[in-house]
């Protein structure tokens, strides 16, 4: 979830649905981007407070635009950080 940036187990997710408590991130009840922006958002905001797996992701994403050398620096800050992912 990009709001807290929570791995949240199938189980859970699945309580979370079942209470029908929609547009909610099962972990912080913050709402769901419902737009790619909004996505994006979330995940800069993420990334700006230090967070590892939104920092991952950034750089993912600068990876996909074929721009290695800053997808380099933000994985490598994201395994610095201890995302294991990176």
């Amino acid at each position: 979830y990009p709001c807290c940036s929570k791995w949240i187990c199938n189980g859970c997710v699945y309580a979370h649905h079942t209470r029908q408590i929609n547009n909610t991130c099962p972990f912080c009840r913050c709402p769901t981007p419902t737009t790619t922006e909004g996505y994006k958002v979330h995940v800069k905001k993420r990334a700006a407070a230090n967070d590892p797996v939104a920092i991952h992701k950034m750089g993912m994403k600068h990876y996909e635009d074929e721009d290695y050398n800053t997808a380099f620096e933000y994985c490598t800050k994201a395994a610095k950080m201890g995302d294991v992912d990176a």
